[in-house]
């Protein structure tokens, strides 16, 4: 499991409790002082979600990871540039979370705004669009239509499933 934006470290505690001893926890932070405030085995990598190279040398450290919980800056360009390079590397059957959409709403800091271009809602909002790409041809996607299998959204939070999808299968409508 890879969770970005570690602060005090105590959710990778939690994650050790629920997943067990021999899980592969990683966590990753902007601030260096995350690193000392976490148990071992769990380990903290600093850097920035928004900087490809370095996730990919994270999950090159790490190994395929089953589970990506963004927890990190909740800006929608750092939470976008997090999917586009680490939803390719989630392990097939994984799960990528986006935790607190909510600040997708908040201007300021949070760089949001209702319907606002390039926030993290409006980037969902794109992924049910790629999940139904078998049906339009509209443009670029974020993710393949053949690897999303499931978009789970409730208040402040998405799951988004990594599966092989198949072509689905016409269906004829009677009028």
């Amino acid at each position: 499991m890879l969770e970005i934006g570690v602060l005090e470290g105590g959710s990778l505690d939690l994650w050790r409790a629920y997943l067990g001893p021999s899980a592969v926890l990683f966590g990753i932070d902007i601030d260096p002082q995350c690193a000392a405030k976490v148990t071992p085995p769990s380990q903290v990598r600093i850097g920035s979600q928004d900087d490809p190279d370095f996730l990919r040398e994270v999950i090159s450290e790490m190994g395929e990871p089953d589970i990506i919980l963004d927890d990190g800056s909740h800006v929608g360009r750092h939470q976008e540039a997090s999917f586009r390079t680490l939803f390719p590397l989630l392990k097939n059957g994984g799960v990528y979370v986006i935790e607190d959409l909510h600040t997708a709403y908040w201007p300021g800091e949070w760089e949001g705004g209702y319907r606002r271009s390039g926030t993290a809602i409006e980037f969902v909002k794109q992924l049910i669009d790629d999940m139904h790409a078998w049906h339009h041809s509209k443009g670029e996607t974020l993710a393949s239509k053949a690897e999303i299998g499931n978009i789970h959204i409730a208040d402040s939070i998405v799951f988004i499933e990594k599966c092989q999808v198949a072509h689905p299968k016409a269906v004829a409508f009677l009028t």
